[in-house]
């Protein structure tokens, strides 16, 4: 089971990806697009073109996830607009962008805090 924790990294490629493809063509995109390292166990989220569906690409240390969620309605409500290839974003800013929220509008405490 995946779960999405503060643990992990998660990076949005922000151009978006052409969801004909696979596995092996999103691995390729995160070391040529991204310049990132696919199986360092960090998450890679897509969105196609209009903004309908997701994709999720993960190593976890024995093979690929690729998870795609289409909306039943609607489109996301917000993607970055950075020209860099990719943000950084938090599992609970993730989670609101899966219900097609506006993690930038949340007001989330931080993961972690000094005792």
């Amino acid at each position: 089971m995946l779960q999405l924790t503060p643990h992990h990294r998660f990076f949005l490629g922000i151009e978006a990806l052409d969801f004909r493809k696979g596995i092996d063509a999103i691995v390729a995109c995160c070391k040529q697009r991204l310049q990132a390292d696919p199986m360092s166990g960090a998450w890679f989220v897509f969105a196609n073109r209009a903004r309908t569906a997701i994709k999720l690409l993960v190593y976890d240390g024995q093979g690929y996830w690729l998870c795609m969620k289409r909306f039943s309605r609607g489109r996301l409500a917000w993607w970055p607009k950075d020209v860099a290839a990719s943000q950084s974003i938090s599992a609970q800013h993730l989670q609101i962008l899966l219900y097609q929220g506006d993690p930038t509008m949340a007001h989330i405490p931080p993961d972690w805090k000094r005792i």
